[in-house]
């Protein structure tokens, strides 16, 4: 019998991939499988480039066929994620702001990513090397499972060498499909549609001046070889013999020039449009998404999509993914400098929540990866979201994602044993200023009827809340608690100001715990206005917000001489009583 795609309760959009790329498995496999057990290796792919630092917009590049791999990993299927490092592409930039890295580093532009010196005093033998490994961590603390294949490795070993002459033997193919994407131009008028990178060194490749524009090109060579003497990829092929192999080429930028037989030279790479549906054949791709910069028409996804027929395979299905953002940032560019990678990611924020935003949304929405403020807010509503799944109130979808965040079929990725809010760890580190012993008395005081024993039992949250302090939270924004009361103020204010501080202070022994503070902070205007204490806030007026906010800015003034600062309750605990009264006036 046929593969059934076998759909699970829910209809995330992660399931629905999974159902396609069975049921696609099965249709270029028809009448081979009898049962999940002898099913073929369901192939998905994903590719990312070395050439600087792999930020979180290529982690969705990853992600998108993880978690639909992961999926039909748990429905008992083989499958094999493929991670193409495109190590030996051409070194086309310098990054700004790499460290260990200057206006030097141009020499090398030409050369493969592995033939360009790794940055100064990096432990890696190479350009690409020192990039790849940060991204290989992450991968392994996000749970990301993975086959990983240097194209290095692939092309200088000859592992493609049959798919390099096949494709030189049917450049004209090739080239047949390509003219359908170029854009003629009459003379004295700018070309329309430029065209892409890709096609541009096809034609630097063939030597051919016709193909940059759009005209026939008889000399067109879908092969890329890298110089000889200076290692660069600006080299033109001349002359091919398809009976003997034999090419030649020059270096447009040493002058060397040398004839090779291309059944035994592993000196060079497909051009990238071939390149591309080439692996998609070589290697049965069935699923691989891709970016909206490949997806549009005329670009390389659609563009492979018919030369992979060329060398007798097929298109992978996939959707278009769309950008990720960070909170305060333009589009991410690796050729930029600054970009956050999913490392940086990872040292303020656990593999689960990363994960999660990964796999809440649909690839083809765009989201932002929070670095500033609103982290606080994320891990908010992940907390919410996990109370909702222990209660067993949360909707299907959402425990789906959940699901797919905390763990893979390989198991639950390690959590905090005791995850208190992020937000108040946050308070904690940015008070205590990485002082463990007043952290410990604080985070045990949050909740006097089950103390915190040891920081362990928060870690490693507390530790990224903590980083998150330290790197993200500028030094005008961080809290730094009085050493002496504000005299001036507390001596300026009114009957209602020192009455409000009176029954503040009167109730802090007694409500010295989180709980009991939140409602001691918020209880005092309720009760100077003649409410009760616990009164909600549909039994108040609308003004008593107004007293709670401005008696929450005489607090703040007085602790930390600003309007604003860490939640109230936190910062009462972190002060600690005594300091509290004496900064207080009492």
């Amino acid at each position: 019998m046929p593969i059934v795609a076998q759909s699970t309760e829910t209809t995330d959009w992660v399931s629905r991939y999974a159902d396609e790329v069975i049921a696609e498995s099965e249709r270029r496999a028809p009448g081979e499988v009898t049962s999940v057990a002898t099913a073929p290796v369901v192939v998905v792919a994903s590719g990312l480039s070395p050439s600087g630092p792999i930020h979180l917009g290529n982690l969705r590049e990853v992600m998108t066929p993880h978690l639909v791999a992961d999926e039909i990993r748990r429905r008992g299927y083989t499958v094999r994620h493929l991670l193409s490092w495109d190590d030996y592409d051409r070194f086309r930039k310098v990054p700004v702001g790499i460290p260990g890295v200057d206006d030097s580093w141009s020499e090398h532009i030409g050369k493969p990513l592995t033939s360009v010196p790794a940055p100064k005093g990096s432990e890696y033998p190479n350009w690409a090397e020192h990039f790849k490994a940060a991204m290989i961590t992450s991968l392994a603390e996000l749970g990301v499972e993975y086959d990983g294949i240097s194209q290095t490795e692939q092309y200088t070993s000859g592992a493609y060498r049959d798919q390099v002459l096949f494709a030189m033997k049917h450049r004209g193919d090739i080239d047949a499909v390509l003219a359908q994407y170029r854009t003629k131009k009459a003379p004295g008028k700018k070309q329309q549609k430029p065209l892409d990178e890709a096609e541009i060194e096809a034609a630097e490749g063939s030597g051919a001046a016709a193909e940059a524009d759009g005209s026939s090109a008889a000399g067109y060579y879908p092969y890329k070889p890298y110089c000889g003497r200076c290692e660069k990829d600006l080299t033109t092929v001349t002359a091919y013999d398809d009976e003997t192999t034999e090419l030649t080429y020059t270096c447009t930028a040493c002058g060397f020039s040398e004839t090779v037989r291309l059944n035994e030279f592993n000196r060079g790479k497909l051009v990238w449009k071939v390149d591309w549906p080439m692996r998609w054949a070589y290697e049965g791709v069935v699923f691989e998404p891709s970016g909206v910069d490949h997806s549009s028409p005329g670009s390389s996804f659609q563009v492979g999509g018919q030369i992979v027929g060329i060398f007798g395979g097929k298109q992978p299905i996939g959707p278009m993914y769309a950008f990720v953002g960070i909170s305060g940032m333009a589009k991410m560019s690796s050729s930029k400098g600054g970009v956050p990678t999913p490392a940086d990611a990872l040292q303020i924020m656990e593999p689960q929540l990363l994960r999660w935003l990964y796999v809440r949304r649909r690839p083809n929405q765009s989201f932002k990866i929070a670095f500033d403020q609103e982290i606080q807010r994320l891990y908010d509503e992940w907390d919410k979201l996990a109370g909702k799944v222990a209660d067993g109130s949360v909707l299907p979808a959402d425990a789906a994602a959940y699901a797919r965040a905390v763990g893979t079929a390989a198991g639950e990725l390690p959590e905090t044993p005791r995850p208190m809010s992020y937000r108040t760890l946050a308070s904690v580190a940015d008070i205590t200023a990485g002082h463990q012993d007043q952290a410990l008395r604080i985070l045990s005081e949050l909740d006097p009827e089950n103390p915190l024993t040891s920081l362990d039992e928060v870690r490693p949250r507390l530790d990224k809340a903590e980083t998150w302090i330290n790197t993200q939270v500028p030094a005008e924004e961080r809290t730094v608690v009085r050493d002496e009361p504000d005299v001036e103020l507390l001596t300026s204010l009114d009957d209602q100001g020192r009455d409000s501080l009176r029954l503040l202070l009167e109730g802090l022994e007694e409500n010295w715990s989180l709980d009991g503070l939140t409602h001691l902070v918020y209880g005092v205007p309720k009760v100077q206005a003649g409410f009760a204490a616990n009164a909600t806030a549909k039994e108040l007026p609308p003004e008593i917000k107004v007293a709670q906010r401005t008696f929450f800015a005489l607090l703040y003034h007085l602790l930390v001489g600003r309007d604003t600062g860490p939640r109230l309750p936190t910062l009462l605990l972190a002060v600690g009583q005594d300091r509290v009264r004496k900064l207080l006036g009492a």
